[in-house]
């Protein structure tokens, strides 16, 4: 396994495409929008100078990964040649199905397809393609180039030989990969949207404000990051479409995301990405100050 189609230039897509290149793999960058295509590859560009400035990697080592990156807007040409897809578009079940679909039938048989999906059925999705026994999850975490693990994930017609494949693969990218059964949310969604979804609503309820529910989980439980500032990192659109996969697959209403963060995602308010969330970002990356709304 030399080439690997990346379909998505945004946060997870770049930084899949960033891991493989640096590991030495071909990778084909995919996205529809040119514009997407050069913030992704800027983003490469500056993580691996970030890297350089830590000492992890060399300058050589940084061009060679850049020039492991070939950039394309179209599926059809992308693809081409590949050994492995993985698709790394918006959570959204209707795109990922489009996305598949089209996937089969330009697409070699033999070509293995993974989703980087972080909620929604492998089966499901699987279902588009024509052998539908080499669809297989493959969830990274955020940010890719940094963190260990990668859950993967077996649907229903999914292979031994090709779970064996994808498992060994993660370990030659430097990553844990553990093997997880395809139900909604699979393992680190369904125990951790839940907490991220309470802690909103102990906000909404008047429990205690922002960074007093952040502060007691950083320093109570020892979280890196508070559920709040991290619901904000992941983005509050993504953390909504995550509940929302859970609440419809379980009808379970334990996973119904809470009104504040329904009406946050309404008004534009997601997270880092946009600006505001729970904190303010106009200033600052970092979490520092809270959003006016909840000050």
């Amino acid at each position: 396994m030399k080439i690997i189609a990346v379909i998505g230039a945004g946060t997870m897509g770049n930084g899949i495409a960033h891991t493989f290149a640096q590991s030495g793999f071909t990778v084909k960058l995919i996205d529809v929008s040119e514009k997407s295509l050069e913030k992704g590859m800027a983003t490469i560009a500056s993580n691996l100078d970030r890297m350089v400035t830590k000492g992890t990697i060399t300058e050589a080592e940084k061009h060679k990964t850049i020039g492991n990156i070939i950039t394309y807007t179209d599926i059809k040409d992308g693809v081409v040649g590949t050994d492995l897809v993985i698709e790394a578009a918006t959570e959204n079940v209707g795109l990922k199905l489009q996305i598949f679909k089209q996937l089969s039938d330009v697409c070699d048989h033999n070509v293995i397809l993974a989703t980087n999906t972080s909620s929604i059925s492998i089966t499901q999705i699987a279902a588009q393609v024509v052998h539908p026994e080499r669809v297989i999850g493959m969830h990274f975490m955020n940010p890719v180039p940094i963190m260990k693990l990668v859950e993967i994930i077996r649907g229903y017609s999914t292979t031994d030989e090709v779970t064996k494949i994808i498992m060994d693969l993660s370990v030659k990218l430097g990553k844990t990969p553990t093997e997880v059964n395809d139900y909604p949310g699979f393992v680190a969604n369904r125990i951790l949207m839940p907490m991220i979804n309470e802690a909103i609503e102990t906000l909404y309820n008047g429990v205690a404000g922002v960074y007093e529910i952040d502060t007691v989980m950083k320093l109570g439980m020892a979280h890196p990051m508070g559920p709040l500032q991290l619901a904000d990192f992941i983005g509050l659109d993504v953390c909504l479409s995550i509940l929302n996969v859970m609440y419809d697959g379980f009808k379970n209403p334990k996973y119904a995301p809470c009104p504040l963060l329904v009406n946050m995602v309404m008004a534009g308010k997601k997270g880092v990405k946009s600006g505001e969330g729970f904190y303010d970002y106009s200033e600052s990356k970092k979490a520092e100050k809270v959003s006016k709304q909840f000050s």
